[in-house]
């Protein structure tokens, strides 16, 4: 019989504790509790050593735990550190490692008072998550697909006199329509100057006619994120926008087309940011070209100047560049790509021509 997904990432987890002299792991990030164990709930501790894994959590998740985990769970009235710790000193656990970005320095004092060897780890279930299994590919894909088609659908309220705000609400009502359980991040609506803003949040400003509006938009689907972003156009779009756009889309190409197993992610940036220069736009894009993507919407690798991780089969991340004028506007276009041998996948179907509505 093949071996439970979830064990065999708890399984591949625990194969690295010998060379870090782990004892023990205590998993605390939801996300990464979700990825090793299945268990959707908001409050939850995994103990996982090299023989067997416990979850932790309170009365108010025993059905659903029964329901969606595949280890063993123990019931807790009351907070879960001090459960976990009764049960090291019951096991005679005398090392601990523990997710050093996400255990508050309370939580720590609670713990350095037990009779405990601690260290923290950064980034063990991350490395994993960041290959993502077939099924996690489909399980995006559906995810990208739901959006897009959100996205479709929500493009006839964008007109002049529709605020950012009742544009995004659209966006994110089609979305649960489809069957999302929601956005997987606030949905990005900026019109006019403001597009220039590059994580604008939407506002009760109408769109103007002669506009460019940006969508940056996302799905959260059985617990996968999708992200997508493009630029409309309200009325005929001047010269400048449309060069900015051409532009943008050029090195989003330049981009997509680097991605492929054994490049570095600096690479693919550098294919992004190199076109711009020769449309002397460089200057005015300011962040990295993408990111990983999956159970949450910001995941590694980073693809961005100076990251150095070699991307691998598997891997799904955004590709994103843009361009950002100060009082006239901005233009980003994003897909989704899952990273291939021989080069990517476009999960993303949504057309990527300057739409003039």
């Amino acid at each position: 019989m093949p071996e439970h997904p979830f064990a065999d990432r708890r399984r591949r987890l625990a194969e690295s504790f010998e060379r870090l002299k782990l004892p023990a792991l205590a998993v605390s990030h939801l996300p990464n509790v979700r990825y090793l164990t299945g268990f959707t709930g908001s409050n939850a501790l995994l103990l996982l050593t090299d023989r067997d894994a416990l979850l932790f959590t309170d009365p108010r998740y025993e059905l659903q735990a029964q329901d969606e985990v595949d280890c063993k769970v123990q019931i807790v009235r009351g907070p879960l550190w001090p459960a976990l710790g009764k049960v090291l000193a019951r096991r005679k656990i005398a090392g601990l490692g523990i997710e050093s970005e996400y255990v508050s320095y309370e939580i720590w004092r609670m713990i350095a008072k037990e009779p405990l060897r601690l260290k923290g780890v950064s980034g063990l279930v991350e490395a994993l998550r960041a290959v993502k299994s077939p099924e996690e590919i489909e399980s995006i894909r559906a995810s990208v697909i739901l959006n897009s088609k959100a996205y479709e659908r929500g493009l006839k309220v964008i007109k002049p006199g529709v605020r950012e705000r009742d544009i995004a609400a659209e966006l994110e009502y089609q979305m649960k329509r489809l069957g999302a359980e929601g956005p997987a991040f606030e949905t990005i609506v900026a019109a006019g100057p403001r597009s220039a803003l590059p994580h604008a949040r939407p506002t009760g400003q109408p769109v103007n006619a002669n506009q460019i509006v940006l969508v940056d938009m996302g799905a959260n689907l059985d617990g996968y994120a999708s992200d997508m972003t493009r630029v409309v156009h309200v009325g005929k779009p001047p010269r400048a926008t449309e060069r900015m756009y051409k532009a943008v889309l050029e090195a989003q190409l330049a981009a997509i087309d680097k991605v492929r197993g054994g490049v570095k992610a600096a690479d693919v940036d550098q294919a992004a940011r190199g076109t711009l220069k020769r449309w002397k736009l460089d200057h005015v894009f300011q962040h990295s070209t993408g990111h990983g993507l999956g159970l949450e919407i910001h995941e590694g690798p980073r693809i961005g100047k100076g990251a150095e991780t070699v991307l691998q089969p598997g891997m799904v991340v955004t590709i994103e560049p843009g361009a950002y004028v100060e009082d006239y506007g901005g233009v980003r276009i994003e897909d989704t790509v899952v990273v291939t041998a021989a080069g990517c996948e476009v999960l993303t179907p949504t057309r990527k021509e300057l739409l003039v509505l």
